[in-house]
């Protein structure tokens, strides 16, 4: 399958994304930004194939009359920070969460991350040159001290002191700056799960595996918190003192409402509880992806954050003295929840109980044709009451077709159904009011799927 732009870049399988493929895409991006610039800023997560395509990068570069700055292996929203203050493009090459055989490019210009728009014209502007190899980087660049810099200068030197952080460092590329970062903040750091090959952490979609291996940490050592990130550490990862995740889609409202924003953006997939809480002037509802997320933000205008179900948050106005960065970042949330948590007397989990008693949960069924999975959600579409007889429920109160088929149950329950933009698996989101029946209809769903498609949900 050809390599394809999904809800954040584009993604293939790293046997797809070959040297031509990449540098085509990366020329074609740069031959559209603005009258030509000097240079691009590239840099490239900890797969095993992100070498070999970061000078396919270079490759691109060069055809298009640009020279490539080295930033090393850093987190996605350093390289969009670098690049906003400097004024020039960015090439990130990651896959993000997805597994290793797979990669992919995150492209950004001077004003962040890229738009939808912005991918229509790269496609429009691939065409076949001369097959070169990598050219070499014309200079090299520290893009890591500044963002870190940027954190510590806003919750200042002391904000987490007293509290005693296990940090999951597995691959992802943050897995020494986020540590260096905690401890700066004033936090002791409990190293936890330095991995030799790539982990693909899914924070969006946490494992039963990953949970009980945070579980088990917490319980042997007294932490009042684990973090981590995806690959690319755009999609943070944050649990109680019991190891208990925190759900993206409940750190994004956290981390507006303490920087103190009037709007807040997001996908249809997030937690209700955004609107319950009361305290934002306006939620304005959009596709997966972070470009309709930032397409969102540009129409609110003001002081607007908007946030994905993944845990990344995007930050649109100038908070507490911390600049804009519209790109999605792991590291804001994390800071910002933590902060709240010290400052209440039941920590990161008492933050947590004190929001509107709504509870989401997601999974994927993987390795399933895309085609198939949006056949299957095309057909439950077409008939009315559909999602409630697959799992035996009594009625449908509304539906929303915004990305994929949303379903409001008659009792108030939410179940979402979506094809994967980046990977050939079914998206299944669920809302509740308790986690015990969340995790029970989630269960259901992907049972009653899988059963439909004659597949067994992995993990069953």
């Amino acid at each position: 399958m050809a390599p394809k732009f999904g809800t954040s870049g584009l993604r293939g399988l790293v046997t797809d994304l070959t040297d031509e493929v990449c540098a085509a895409h990366v020329a074609a991006f740069l031959r559209g930004v603005g009258d030509g610039p000097r240079q691009v800023l590239v840099a490239g997560d900890l797969r095993p194939s992100t070498a070999r395509i970061m000078d396919a990068v270079t490759a691109g570069a060069a055809r298009a009359g640009v020279a490539a700055v080295d930033c090393g292996r850093v987190p996605t929203p350093a390289l969009a920070l670098a690049a906003m203050r400097a004024g020039v493009p960015a090439v990130m090459v990651t896959g993000s969460h997805i597994p290793a055989d797979r990669n992919g490019l995150k492209f950004y210009t001077a004003r962040g991350e890229i738009t939808k728009n912005d991918e229509a014209g790269i496609l429009s502007r691939l065409r076949d040159d001369e097959v070169s190899g990598p050219a070499a980087f014309a200079d090299t660049r520290d893009v890591l001290s500044p963002y870190l810099s940027r954190y510590v200068d806003w919750a200042g030197a002391g904000a987490l002191t007293g509290l005693r952080i296990g940090h999951y460092e597995h691959s992802s590329v943050a897995r020494d700056a986020l540590g260096l970062l905690l401890s700066r903040l004033g936090a002791e750091v409990v190293p936890l799960g330095r991995a030799d090959g790539f982990v693909p952490v899914d924070t969006e979609a946490v494992d039963a595996a990953t949970r009980a291996r945070l579980a088990d940490w917490a319980a042997a050592t007294r932490l009042d918190a684990i973090v981590s990130t995806d690959g690319d550490a755009d999609r943070p990862l944050l649990t109680d003192a019991a190891g208990r995740v925190v759900p993206g889609d409940v750190l994004g409202p956290v981390t507006a409402r303490a920087l103190g924003a009037a709007f807040v953006v997001t996908p249809v997939s997030s937690n209700t509880l955004v609107e319950a809480m009361a305290v934002f002037d306006g939620v304005v509802r959009t596709r997966i992806g972070s470009p309709h997320v930032i397409a969102g933000m540009t129409g609110a205008g003001g002081r607007v954050v908007g946030y994905e179900a993944n845990g990344g948050v995007l930050l649109g106005f100038d908070a507490e003295g911390l600049a804009p960065l519209p790109t999605r970042d792991a590291v804001l949330p994390i800071v910002a929840v933590l902060r709240a948590a010290r400052g209440h007397p039941g920590g990161v989990a008492g933050v947590v109980a004190d929001l509107p008693a709504r509870v989401t949960a997601t999974d994927r069924l993987q390795d399933v044709p895309t085609a198939v999975t949006a056949g299957l959600v095309a057909d439950l579409t077409a008939r009315a009451g559909s999602v409630a007889a697959l799992i035996g429920r009594r009625g449908e109160a509304a539906r929303d077709l915004t990305d994929g088929l949303r379903v409001t149950l008659e009792d108030g329950d939410i179940v979402h159904l979506r094809p994967s933009g980046n990977a050939p698996e079914l998206r299944v989101y669920v809302e509740t009011a308790d986690a015990d029946a969340a995790a029970a209809l989630l269960r259901a769903m992907l049972a009653a799927v899988a059963r439909r498609l004659d597949r067994t949900p992995a993990g069953h």
